[in-house]
C-alpha cells in the first residue's frame, strides 16, 4: 500500500457579515478596531498566578463588526489597528447578541496588516436575536 497523507485543506474563511447564532468553525480575519476591558480577577503576582482577564472587543472586516471576546493571554494581542486571524472561532450568545470567541480549541494570531477598510455601521452583535422553542 501507499504510504498516502490526506493533503491539508487550505481553510475556508467567512466574513463578519455571514455570521450566524450558534455556529462555530470559522476562521475569520479581521481589524481590531477598539478594545475595553471588561473584567480582571486575581493578582498576576498571588500564590497561584490565577489571573482572569476579560476585554471586550470590536473587530470586523470590509463587510462588518462584530464583538471579539478575548480572554486571558488573547488579551494581550488586543491593540486597536492590529490585524487578527482567528482560527475555530465560535459565536457565543449574550443577552441576545453574538459574540465571536476563540476558546482552547481555536487560535487567536497577529497577522500581517490587512488592506480592507473595516465597515463599522454594520454591526452584528447589535442584531438582537430571540430564543424560540419549536413544538412540533
Amino acid at each position: 500500500m501507499a504510504d498516502t497523507k490526506p493533503g491539508l485543506r487550505k481553510p475556508e474563511f467567512t466574513k463578519v457579515d455571514q455570521l450566524r447564532p450558534g455556529t462555530s468553525g470559522h476562521n475569520v480575519t479581521v481589524k481590531i478596531v477598539s478594545t475595553k476591558m471588561v473584567l480582571q480577577k486575581g493578582r498576576s503576582d498571588g500564590p497561584q498566578a490565577r489571573q482572569m482577564r476579560i476585554s471586550e472587543c470590536i473587530v470586523g472586516d470590509e463587510t462588518g463588526v462584530v464583538v471579539f471576546t478575548a480572554r486571558n493571554d488573547q488579551v494581550d494581542m488586543m491593540k486597536e489597528g492590529t490585524t487578527l486571524t482567528l482560527r475555530n472561532a465560535k459565536i457565543d450568545m449574550y443577552k441576545g447578541s453574538m459574540r465571536l470567541a476563540v476558546d482552547k480549541w481555536g487560535r487567536v494570531e497577529v497577522t500581517e496588516p490587512a488592506s480592507f477598510k473595516v465597515k463599522e455601521d454594520t454591526n452584528m452583535s447589535l442584531v438582537e436575536y430571540e430564543v424560540v422553542n419549536v413544538v412540533e
